[in-house]
Order: structure tokens, then C-alpha cells, then sequence
């Protein structure tokens, strides 16, 4: 069974590199990713100034720890989402 997790990665300056780096990033962790499918997915990431914050969903964290060692990237916490809350949950 595949669980949600969010990845906080220190990387400092990422949020103003330039667009066609994140290309190279993507590659990078897509290629691993394939060589650990299907024990983990990457569903999407949010780059902020000096970390990003992705979304992936595996098996346990440690896939995850596996997948931030073989792409280089670091993966400062890793989080198990428990729940999730929206505009929905408040009454109108």
C-alpha cells in the first residue's frame, strides 16, 4: 500500500534558478523513480526560495530516503500526511 508523504529539501537559492534547470531536476528524479517504481511516485513539488516541498507517495520512507540517495537530492524531513484539510471542511 502506497502512503502520502511531503519532502522538505534544503536547497538553498533553488527558488531562483532559472526554468530550464528544473528540467534537468525532473530527468533526474524520473530515472530513479522508474528504477524504483512502483514502490514510489512523485506527484508534484513546490519550490520555495531555499527548499522545495514534494508530494510522493510510497510504500515507507524509506523508499523515499533511497530515492533522495541515489538522485543526490537531499531530503532533510520526510512527513507522513495523516489527513488532509480544505475550504470544504467549514461550515458556510
Amino acid at each position: 500500500m502506497l502512503h502520502k508523504y511531503i519532502i522538505e529539501r534544503e536547497i538553498p537559492d533553488v527558488g531562483i534558478r532559472p526554468p530550464e534547470e528544473y528540467c534537468g531536476i525532473a530527468q533526474t528524479s524520473k530515472n530513479v523513480l522508474a528504477g524504483l517504481a512502483p514502490r514510489v511516485q512523485w506527484l508534484e513539488t513546490f519550490v520555495a526560495h531555499d527548499k522545495v516541498y514534494c508530494v510522493f507517495l510510497a510504500e515507507s520512507a524509506e523508499v523515499i530516503e533511497e530515492h533522495a540517495r541515489r538522485t543526490g537530492f537531499p531530503a532533510n524531513r520526510i512527513e507522513r500526511v495523516h489527513g488532509m484539510i480544505d475550504p470544504t471542511y467549514a461550515p458556510a
